[in-house]
């Protein structure tokens, strides 16, 4: 009787053996044939016991073969890369208007108006207004709605008071486009710090092709006139833009900067986007525009000083080196680009021809807008106001030639100042409001700057878009807008007015688009948070707070109500839906 109470060795031993055949029988499905013991090819631990007989282990899965495994292994990363894929797929629309400034413009006799950029950038701000009436909700803050909307103000009045109001509505469309409805439609593209570096290196990349395209047509006297010789580096824009490619180049390296000096150190991506500043370096210098060069050189100086003095000095010490080395040592430039650098430092003494004819540009603005110094002149006025203005040292026009087209006269249409264009077309007030839109945003990214730095989670989205900000008020001092690159102005502006208007409080958080919905493993305590939310994270007005389960990085943003990164059925603040 006590021999038959006990059970059989083999049905005691089953649970222990059921237990640990599953892991093995796991680890084993990818594993040769003659690596798996005797077990794994089915048989037993008892005996050779059938499947299902009382007292045997549970038999092993069958053994898969090496391709299903490779097909297993590779459809588990199939959805990854599709949901990476599908988490940028809400910055097709503004990455399109980006990379549709490839194409090069129409080079006709009547050529000059819009492009397939500017009909990318028209349906990117379409698209926005069907997400935003979808939602029903209010999709900016008071303060972003304020700031971006500024400008509206000087631009109806200069359009409504000028001496043709018919004249002035395609200029009025114009600078809706590219300083209220293009950045206004970036601001509420962009979800997270992600998509701003998303944006940053397609902008490096339009530079790099652009930029090798100029390189080409140095190398091969293909480029636009310049001093009798057609080496002028102008990428696709042709010479009747030839600030278009040094816009865009220069905009790559203050981008590729930015993302270096914010990136962790010796990592993939500081590497790549210091190669990338290297390369651009070429073109833009090759491009001849020393407005370019100067407001790309300040840009990257302030760059660099607000990561630390140190680093700057340092910097500014082996970039002199490295200039003393090439154009002293080796002699590399070209006499056209010595000389080109020698006249910064005569444009007040012997000046030439272009800072003659700029200069009277400069005091035909500012005579218009002694005469109506509130509103100005109109849009579109300063053609026709010019040569009544203008001294007797202003030429004709501009000479053209190269990079595929034929000789042509081009006549100067604008000062080449874009505050000076404002104050004489809009007046004091199209001043103060463009001009203070754009102060407040270089006020309120600056103030977010010590954060970032001190963080390092967002140092890399706060010097892109300050930096691109800093360059393009630098380089209005010089410029104006027009041509085809002039929507890569208002990408930038949006960019920048991201930075510096969208909340910061829970700005790593959910977007919306699908991702607010709670993943399987977050705590039952989450009240629609996204990934990273744990248990204890509760609702609080239009975010989450953290609590006893909520992750870094988590947390929903509130500044867009009802838009990206807003919690579906939150209230906001006042209590209003």
């Amino acid at each position: 009787m006590a021999a038959s109470a006990l059970p059989p060795a083999s049905t005691a031993a089953a649970p222990a053996a059921s237990a640990a055949a599953v892991p093995t029988a796991s680890r084993a499905v990818c594993a040769p044939a003659a690596a798996r013991g005797p077990a794994s090819r089915g048989g037993g631990a008892a005996g050779g016991a059938r499947a299902g007989s009382p007292g045997s282990p549970v038999p092993p899965p069958p053994p898969v073969p090496r391709a299903s495994c490779g097909a297993f292994a590779y459809g588990l990363r199939l959805p990854a890369a599709r949901a990476a894929a599908g988490r940028h797929a809400h910055l097709l629309p503004l990455l399109a208007v980006v990379a549709l400034l490839l194409v090069p413009p129409g080079r006709g006799p009547d050529a000059g108006g819009g492009t397939l950029a500017d009909a990318a950038s028209g349906l990117l701000v379409l698209w926005c207004l069907v997400r935003v009436a979808r939602a029903r909700v209010r999709p900016l803050t008071r303060l972003a709605a304020v700031v971006v909307g500024l400008p509206v103000v000087g631009l109806c009045a200069a359009a409504v008071t000028a001496h043709d109001p018919a004249a002035a509505l395609p200029g009025l469309v114009r600078h809706l486009q590219v300083f209220v409805l293009v950045p206004a439609a970036v601001v509420l593209t962009l979800r997270d710090r992600r998509d701003l570096v998303a944006v940053a290196w397609a902008l490096i990349g339009l530079a790099l092709v652009q930029g090798g395209v100029g390189v080409v047509q140095y190398a091969t006297g293909t480029g636009a006139s310049y001093r009798g010789e057609d080496v002028r580096a102008v990428g696709t824009f042709g010479p009747t833009d030839v600030m278009g490619m040094a816009t865009v180049v220069a905009y790559g390296i203050v981008a590729a900067v930015g993302l270096a000096l914010g990136a962790p150190a010796r990592s993939r991506a500081r590497f790549a986007a210091l190669g990338c500043a290297a390369l651009l370096a070429v073109p833009l210098v090759l491009s001849f525009s020393r407005g370019a060069w100067i407001a790309t050189l300040l840009a990257c100086a302030a760059q660099l000083v607000a990561t630390g003095p140190r680093r700057a000095l340092r910097a500014a010490l082996a970039a002199g080196a490295l200039a003393v080395v090439l154009v002293g040592g080796l002699g590399v430039g070209s006499a056209m680009v010595q000389e080109r650098v020698a006249s910064i430092t005569r444009v007040a003494a012997a000046p030439d021809r272009s800072v003659t004819d700029r200069y009277a540009m400069w005091a035909a603005a500012a005579g218009m807008w002694r005469d109506r110094p509130l509103t100005g002149v109109g849009l579109k006025g300063f053609p026709a106001h010019r040569d009544s203005h203008a001294s007797l040292a202003l030429s004709s026009g501009s000479d053209t030639a190269g990079a595929g087209m034929g000789f042509r006269r081009q006549p100067l249409l604008s000062p080449h100042n874009m505050y000076l264009l404002v104050l004489g077309e809009q007046g004091l007030l199209g001043l103060l409001a463009l001009g203070g839109g754009w102060l407040a945003l270089l006020l309120c990214g600056c103030r977010r700057l010590p954060a970032a730095l001190r963080t390092g989670r967002e140092a890399d989205c706060a010097l892109v878009a300050l930096g691109l900000l800093g360059w393009q008020l630098v380089d209005f001092l010089y410029a104006d807008i027009g041509g085809p690159s002039t929507v890569l102005t208002a990408v930038v502006l949006g960019v920048s007015a991201w930075w510096a208007l969208a909340p910061r409080d829970a700005e790593a958080g959910t977007a919306a688009g699908g991702r607010s919905r709670s993943a399987s493993g977050e705590g039952a305590g989450a009240a629609g948070g996204g990934p990273g939310v744990g248990a204890g994270a509760r609702r609080s007005g239009c975010g989450v707070r953290s609590g006893a389960g909520l992750r870094s990085g988590a947390g929903v943003r509130c500044g867009f109500r009802g838009g990206p990164g807003t919690v579906p059925g939150a209230v906001p603040p006042g209590g209003r839906p």
